[in-house]
């Protein structure tokens, strides 16, 4: 029994080419039956995700069968020729599968160190394959084992602590000035991707008011219609300037939207209540000199990443141990995986024994329904079975012997403990 896992990913192939083996989650169910008749594997399953494609696989036969298997399926099912897909392609086998599996879920091998999403989506490909039938005991153990081995990362570690976005950072930054964000109320300009994200963090949170400022309303409130927020246009900042706690801004604008007397004014309303403003946009959004008043905290993007920096080098720090753990815990799944090989091989060897003693049992009670002697029934029934149970070792000491196996007769001696028997 064999474990495989294979795939593609950002570090291997550029987005047009992992775009072109990207599986529909609405046809997963397909593409699993698929792959366990093309591939003649025993169990399966698929993580595709926007960075990564891979198949894990438990299969019995010869590994480079395996291989040319799953190409020859990857080129059909995706109809993509074999030399766009090869290239791109990595492989792991046995405790290198495990391990990589174990760095994926644990966000040791993302685009974004430790990141947590990709266990997410782990568990979404777990439950894919459990529906779709192409999961039996080895790989779920294996998942529940990864799933295990995550947790443990993100609980005996600090890898996912660190800020390592803007976005993330400005948020972490509003959580370490406002002792809680439940009643602070938050003014985004701006409703890109980066804002989006904000939005999301902020969210998730629980941030007591959003409202997303922007040229275009319509952009703005598609976005807004995720997170509860209200929707304004940028000539409406000024009036909404007074009831922000937090601005966060990222726009495409080639000059500043919000200007130090927009800030003054603003304050003075508040009373001088502090305001927490992140400018993210590169030209700035925020005029430099608002950083110049009192009760105003403003970051750039230029500060965020020298923080984003620092934090990154701290992730790596705690990657060592995360792998370590990795390590440790693939390599005792593969000690259970060896005991579930040996223990199959004992059942099977134990029920050939058994159906034997049974078979010979039941023609000794015959003979003695028979009134055959007993003496004579049970000196036959020994025979027999010892001569069952000598064939096949004896068998195997005369090949060994015959061919000039002298290794192999050793190893035969010792398995049927013959010189401590002498």
């Amino acid at each position: 029994m064999s474990i495989v896992a294979v795939g593609i990913n950002h570090k291997t192939a550029p987005v047009a080419v992992r775009e072109k083996i990207s599986f529909n989650p609405d046809n997963l169910s397909i593409a699993l039956q698929e792959l366990v008749n093309s591939v003649d594997c025993k169990e399966a399953a698929i993580l595709s995700t926007c960075n990564r494609t891979e198949l894990y696989l438990v299969q019995d036969g010869e590994y480079t069968l395996t291989q040319e298997r799953i190409v020859r399926w990857l080129e059909q099912h995706h109809n993509v020729p074999a030399s766009t897909i090869t290239p791109s392609l990595y492989w792991h086998q046995d405790q290198h599968a495990v391990n990589h599996m174990m760095r994926v879920a644990c966000g040791l091998d993302s685009l974004v160190l430790g990141e947590p999403q990709i266990l997410g989506q782990m568990k979404q490909a777990y439950n894919q394959a459990k529906a779709a039938g192409s999961m039996e005991l080895v790989m779920d153990r294996l998942f529940q084992r990864t799933f295990g081995v995550a947790k443990q990362v993100r609980t005996d570690t600090e890898i996912g602590a660190s800020a390592v976005s803007v976005a993330f950072a400005a948020v972490n930054l509003a959580k370490h000035i406002f002792a809680s964000l439940g009643k602070a109320r938050v003014l985004l300009v701006g409703a890109g991707e980066t804002i989006e994200l904000v939005a999301k963090h902020l969210y998730e949170n629980n941030v007591g008011h959003m409202t997303v400022a922007n040229r275009t309303l319509s952009r703005a409130e598609n976005m807004a219609k995720q997170f509860g927020a209200d929707v304004i246009t940028l000539a409406q900042i000024p009036e909404m300037m007074a009831s922000a706690d937090i601005v966060i801004s990222s726009t495409g604008s080639t000059l500043p939207i919000i200007g130090k007397g927009m800030v003054e004014k603003a304050l003075t309303k508040r009373k001088h209540r502090p305001m927490f403003m992140v400018d993210l946009a590169v030209p700035r959004d925020i005029e430099e000199q608002v950083s110049d008043l009192e009760d105003v905290f403003l970051y750039t993007v230029d500060d965020l990443q020298s923080i984003i920096a620092k934090n990154l080098e701290n992730r790596r720090k705690e990657a060592v141990l995360a792998e370590e753990i990795v390590s440790d815990q693939s390599s005792s799944f593969m000690s259970w995986l060896r005991g579930l090989n040996t223990q199959d091989t004992v059942i099977s060897y134990r029920k050939q024994c058994l159906n034997n003693r049974d078979q010979l049992i039941e023609k000794a009670m015959q003979q003695l329904a028979a009134n055959k002697k007993p003496e004579a029934v049970i000196a036959e029934l020994a025979t027999k079975l010892t001569n069952k149970f000598m064939h096949a070792p004896t068998s195997a000491i005369q090949s060994a012997a015959q061919g000039g196996e002298l290794d192999r007769l050793v190893y035969l001696r010792d398995i049927f403990n013959i010189d401590q028997q002498e």
